[in-house]
């Protein structure tokens, strides 16, 4: 099964704790073992927003603030794959040709972002359509999609399962303005709305749980499952 999983660098490495980034390649060392074709992109974090605030008071562009959150995109992948073993790309992927070419030699290939006005989510979900992914995964500090904010709205509600158009609707009024609530970017939802992309939002804090919902489909996220989808292979074997 190949799959791309976005883990957000407030999963990876809220602090530098190299014991949580071994756990999280533990895990994808273990998925590569099972059998999955496996590319991770990974994001910026709160690192990333530090940077881009100093440099915006500095006189930074939006650009120029683009380009530094890449950088740290960038940083955190390296931090990765110094964590994973053999038989993963050496260096962070720069665009999805190479992120592609490696995953063909059978590399776990880990990358962050690719060009500014992208947020890594949109990356995933642009690389899981470029190789035709089997399964999206989300790794992300919130346990799914909700109707509002579940942080400011404590009557919000969380869906179970939902297509890819409802994703959209459910995004572009949380995708307004600074500091944006939802769970995905609206890019993102719209790419994997195109794709018809199978796809997972859940909490990765804990690394198990991204392996759970990929070998056996078990989590208690959200589910993006497009009109005709059939289920992984894995998730049959699992029954």
């Amino acid at each position: 099964m190949r799959v791309v999983i976005s883990l957000g660098g407030s999963v990876l490495a809220p602090e530098l704790d190299p014991d949580r980034v071994d756990a999280h390649a533990a895990v994808i060392e273990s998925l590569a073992n099972e059998g999955c074709e496996l590319g991770i992109v990974v994001g910026g974090g709160g690192v990333a927003r530090d940077y881009i605030g100093a440099a915006r008071e500095l006189g930074a562009n939006e650009v120029q603030l683009d380009q530094i959150g890449i950088d740290v995109t960038r940083i955190n992948a390296r931090l990765l794959i110094s964590a994973l073993g053999s038989g993963v790309r050496p260096t962070p992927a720069l665009d999805y040709d190479q992120a592609g070419e490696s995953l063909r030699r059978g590399d776990v290939t880990v990358m962050g972002g690719v060009m500014p006005g992208q947020t890594t989510d949109a990356v995933a979900a642009a690389f899981a359509e470029y190789i035709d992914a089997d399964l999206l995964v989300y790794a992300t500090g919130a346990n799914g999609v909700y109707d509002s904010d579940p942080a400011t709205n404590p009557d919000a509600e969380q869906f179970e399962t939902m297509s890819p158009e409802d994703l959209v609707n459910v995004i572009v009024p949380m995708s307004r303005g600074a500091g944006a609530s939802a769970p995905v970017d609206l890019l993102a939802a719209k790419l994997i709305e195109r794709s018809g992309m199978r796809s997972i939002v859940l909490d990765g804090n804990d690394p198990d749980r991204v392996k759970s919902a990929v070998l056996n489909g078990e989590h208690t996220g959200t589910d993006i499952v497009p009109a005709g989808s059939d289920e992984p292979t894995y998730w049959a074997q699992s029954e």
